[in-house]
Parts: C-alpha cells; structure tokens; sequence
C-alpha cells in the first residue's frame, strides 16, 4: 500500500471544503438550505472589470505564459491603489507582488521563512490555513489568545512570557476574521516593536479593511514597518472577485523577493485576462466602496435581527464581511449550528473552526440577498 507523507497526519480536510459537501447532500435531498456559513460575495464586480476582461481575450498574447511577477501595470496599479486607500508609498518594480489569491502567498510566505521545527504564532481564534500550511511544512504552530474581554487582540504580556525561540512567523489579521474586530494605532505600533525585538516577522492578512469600515488600515504606513512586516490584501471581498483568485503581497524588496524566488517555482503566472480586469477594478472610486457597504449595511441589520431570533449577542462596531454571534451559556457552537442546520435548514460556521477559543459563538456570512435573510429570520 502506497502510504500518504507523514505530514499529512496532522492536517484534516478543510472544514468548509468537508461540510460543504454534506450541505450539498441536503440540497440533492430536497431540503431548501440557506447557506450563512462561507464569505463567497454574491455581488457583481465592477462592471468596467468584466469588460476588461472580455475585451482581453483578443489580444496577442493573451493566452500566453505571464510574468511570474505580474504585468507592469498591474504592479503599478497595486501602488497606486496603496497610495490613496492607505497613504502607503510601495515601489511597484519591488516591492510588490500579485498572487493568486492571497491564500496562495499563505503558504508562499511559509516555504520562503520556515524550516522544519521552526514555530509560527497563530491567533485563536484565527483563519484555519495559518495553522494548516504551518503543519504542512513541518513547523509548530504556536497560538496565542484573542479574547473577546480584550476587544479580540493579544495580551503583549501573555506573548513576551512564551518560549519564542525558533518563532520565525506571526500572523495578525486586522479586521479580524472571524470576530470583526479593528485595531487602532497603539496596537499597529505594539506588534511592530515586538516583531523587531524578537526578530520575528509579522503578517498582517488583510482582506477585510474596506468592508464595513470607515478607516482603512495598512500596517505598512507605520515606522519601521518594512523591517519586520510583509502585508497580503485581495480583491475578493474588496470587489467581489473571489473567483478570479487575484491577491497581492506588499512588503521590502528582501521579503517579497524571498517569496518570488518560491512563487516562480509553483506556477507560471496569473492569466492575461484577469490582470487587465484586475487593473481596472483597482481604478474604482470611492462611490464603489460606499455603494457596496449600503448594501451590507443593510444586510448587517437583518443579520443582527435572525442573530437576536436565536438569543445571540453580537458587536455593533466590528467590521468585516461576517457578524461573530455569542451564544446563550453553556452551549456548544456544533450542537447549536448543526440543530439550526437540522430543524431550520439553516448553515451558519461554529465559532470552533477558528480555534477553542471560538467555542461559544458562530459566525454569520453577510453573502446572501436580503429576501434570504428575511427567509432565515422567518424560519427561525
């Protein structure tokens, strides 16, 4: 018997990717599910994008091999956009880099800093894939708490009294997912500082600042943020292009070179096509981000509503695609989701996919039409 690698032991299937399908098998069996669990935008891209897109198709080298670093103008565009959603200076020659997806600079950014048995600081709760793509190239996941009683950030105390030898990687995500919460600039500060001191480099994972905030962060325009930190963004949720897998890293020519020196040898460029509509939705204006905002705004609202129906509590300031729900006492986020799924036909994410420290909330996605929200609410 042909015998899968050793560091397959430690690493499950992706939640989603294994309930999905069983949601699928109550769909085929006439349930009429309402999916409140993935963050996969409904909403239209920009329209100018998908023109691009089209149009693309006949130009010569369209269906060619790409840069592994993207088109110029792609890069251009990315600083650009850094400039005036950020106040962020970036040289578009080196120190940026499209991805396919900022999922892909994940693992990208693990293969170009660790070693096997090197440790990488996790949150909890936090995105699964840290943890995952850490496993997988043999280093030790670490996680440090995010508590609800400390608006969902680290206690700085708590991290200088763990064993941070051998740390090479901490991973932030700020609005955080899946809790929503923002941080502020003294936190911005903090985690810089304590990235230096400990000669650690810091991630911030940013896919979230322009959903239902009204200040957008990157970590980069802080001093002395290039020394220690590197940022992903993507324009998945920004501009409701998940499908087309377009992310970018920003970071120091010595980081985002490390990185590309890994890329290179994993794929053979992003598709023409998707580039020039990737170039043309970073073009948008502020009236795209107000325009998609007054629609989850609205659908925040009713979210809040079927969140109240089940005896949740939730943050009225957190940011993000999702609303993070604490249950009543005492019960479980699986017995609760998988009975909401059972009697109301209704899929929403226990707070324990993200971490024990999950256990006690779920988390709602606001990627559903308000007429099947409405639908949600008057199931329950």
């Amino acid at each position: 018997m042909i015998e899968v690698a050793k560091r397959l032991q430690n690493v499950e299937e992706y939640y989603f990717s294994k309930k999905l399908r069983e949601v699928a098998l109550l769909k085929a069996q006439g349930k009429p599910i309402i999916n409140l669990g993935i963050g996969s935008p409904d909403l239209e891209p920009p329209f100018k994008a998908s023109m691009v897109l089209q149009d693309s198709l006949a130009d010569e080298k369209a269906h060619q091999y790409q840069s592994y670093q993207g088109l110029p103008e792609l890069r251009e565009e990315i600083a650009n956009f850094y400039c005036r959603q950020y106040n962020v200076h970036l040289s578009a020659q080196t120190e940026v880099l499209p991805l396919m997806g900022s999922k892909e600079g994940i693992m990208h950014i693990s293969m170009a800093f660790l070693n096997k048995g090197d440790k990488v600081l996790v949150p909890n709760p936090g995105y699964p894939t840290y943890s995952s793509v850490t496993k997988l190239l043999e280093a030790k996941p670490i996680y440090y708490d995010l508590k609800e009683a400390n608006n969902w950030q680290p206690d700085f105390s708590a991290l200088e009294r763990l064993d941070l030898k051998r740390v090479k990687i901490m991973w932030i995500n700020y609005p955080h997912m899946p809790t929503g919460s923002k941080a502020d600039n003294k936190f911005y500060d903090k985690i810089i500082a304590f990235g230096k001191r400990h000669d650690i480099l810091i991630v911030n994972d940013n896919p979230y600042s322009f959903i239902l905030n009204n200040n957008p962060i990157s970590i980069l325009r802080y001093q002395d943020a290039k020394e220690v930190c590197l940022e992903l963004n993507s324009l998945s949720k920004t501009f409701n292009m998940a499908g087309w897998r377009v992310g970018m890293l920003a970071g120091s020519y010595d980081f985002v070179s490390a990185v590309l020196r890994v890329k290179s040898n994993m794929d053979s460029g992003m598709f023409y096509g998707i580039q020039k509509g990737a170039i043309e939705a970073l073009k948008c204006s502020d009236m795209w981000f107000q325009s998609l905002n007054s629609v989850y705004h609205t659908r925040r609202e009713l979210i809040w509503e079927l969140a109240d129906s089940l005896n949740c509590t939730y943050d009225k300031e957190a940011a993000g695609l999702f609303v993070w729900a604490k249950l009543p006492p005492h019960i479980k986020s699986e017995e609760f989701t998988d009975m909401v799924l059972k009697e109301h036909s209704i899929f929403m994410t226990p707070g324990t996919v993200f971490g024990s420290n999950g256990e006690g909330y779920v988390r709602f996605s606001l990627c559903a039409t308000e007429e099947i929200i409405k639908e949600a609410i008057a199931r329950v």
